[in-house]
């Protein structure tokens, strides 16, 4: 497989850089399919379908893209090997799946830009989630002195917590953003049927603020930036993901 010539001795620098360039033609052709298929489920006579799998597809298509456009300057392309097969899957479920939650054309630009906004960062973070497992395994085999195999193909360790913590600060802004605007544009964030989820977003905001605090404060790095961030990705993932899947599949509303 073209990810195993990546992870060739440093000694073989031509092939490597081959063996890129070729991962990532190759996840972008994979991304044009998914985009031909998202779009055609996505974009209805009546609106947007944003219902629970099609959102998560379209997140899944977004953390992909942003994947990929992110390796293309910096050594992140081996997150692929965790997120790809995801983002599959995603699709896959929206397709088979389906769950009616349209966005009409007729609502306001305002609100559109607040979802585009809280898409974008949840993407963003989940990123950063699946950033923050691959650094708990490469610190846990570094301290074992175990470096072999995937581990040699990561950049230094160092290096691995400046690019998360950059992912965090980017998602950071961008979540911020989203509950700006949802301040500002929707009428009552606090409504019974979208508390939780308003609530849940809130804490996530604080911890990963406390999180990017604590860098800059106290250096925070390695077990507890991890630690941070996945709590942080926990509570967002169940404001985003989990308010949509009790309302829309439980509840069927």
């Amino acid at each position: 497989m073209a990810w195993r010539l990546f992870w060739r001795k440093d000694t073989q620098q031509h092939t490597l850089l081959l063996s890129k360039q070729s991962i990532l033609l190759l996840s972008f052709v994979a991304v044009l399919l998914h985009t031909v298929v998202l779009y055609d489920s996505l974009f209805i006579p009546t609106g947007l379908s944003l219902g629970f799998f099609n959102a998560g597809s379209l997140i899944m298509w977004l953390v992909s893209l942003t994947l990929i456009l992110g390796a293309l300057t910096n050594p992140v392309e081996n997150l692929g090997i965790f997120l790809f097969p995801l983002s599959g899957l995603a699709l896959l479920l929206g397709i088979v799946f389906p769950v009616e939650h349209t966005l009409l054309s007729a609502q306001a630009m305002e609100l559109k830009i607040h979802i585009l906004m809280s898409i974008m960062a949840y993407a963003l973070l989940s990123i950063a989630a699946v950033h923050a497992i691959v650094l708990s395994i490469q610190d846990r085999h570094l301290r074992n002195r175990r470096p072999g195999g995937f581990i040699r193909a990561l950049p230094p360790l160092e290096t691995m917590e400046t690019l998360l913590f950059q992912m965090i600060g980017l998602g950071f802004f961008l979540h911020s953003l989203s509950l700006i605007t949802g301040v500002i544009y929707l009428q009552d964030m606090f409504a019974q049927h979208i508390a939780h989820k308003t609530i849940l977003s809130i804490v996530a905001w604080f911890v990963f603020a406390t999180l990017l605090w604590g860098r800059w404060r106290f250096g925070w790095r390695g077990a507890t930036a991890i630690r941070w961030t996945l709590v942080g990705f926990f509570v967002l993932l169940l404001a985003y993901m989990g308010s949509k899947w009790v309302l829309e599949v439980i509840l069927a509303r």
